[in-house]
């Protein structure tokens, strides 16, 4: 069982920055896929940032080059910085591990954009 918490959503003006934090409750190193999903009203939950346990990252064209995505392997927590934030990217953001057998999520944090 990995429980992951995650933190740092809120309120930021177009062009903004915030952090996200996701702290698990084991060692990260041994999870194949560390990632963030989000989830706007009426969507799908989709892809944002992926991170291998290898260290390969992952991202789609509408964050790529706004979005990183990093992890502490002493502090088993990952982070999705998040730079020049756009309305649309207002949504609730998910942390998920995936150990290819097993899927966890965590219960997700806000993140409101205002033009």
């Amino acid at each position: 069982q990995v429980q992951l918490v995650e933190s740092g959503g809120g309120l930021v003006q177009a062009g903004g920055s915030l952090r996200l934090s996701c702290a698990a409750s084991t060692s990260i190193s041994a999870i194949n896929f560390m990632g963030w999903f989000r989830q706007a009203p009426g969507n799908q939950r989709e892809l944002v940032a992926l991170l291998s346990k290898g260290g390969t990252t992952n991202y789609p064209d509408s964050v790529r080059g706004r979005f990183t995505i990093s992890r502490d392997t002493a502090k088993n927590t990952v982070y999705l910085e998040m730079n020049k934030l756009k309305p649309e990217d207002t949504a609730v953001y998910y942390c998920k591990a995936d150990l290819i057998v097993r899927q966890f999520w965590g219960q997700g944090t806000q993140v409101t954009v205002s033009s």
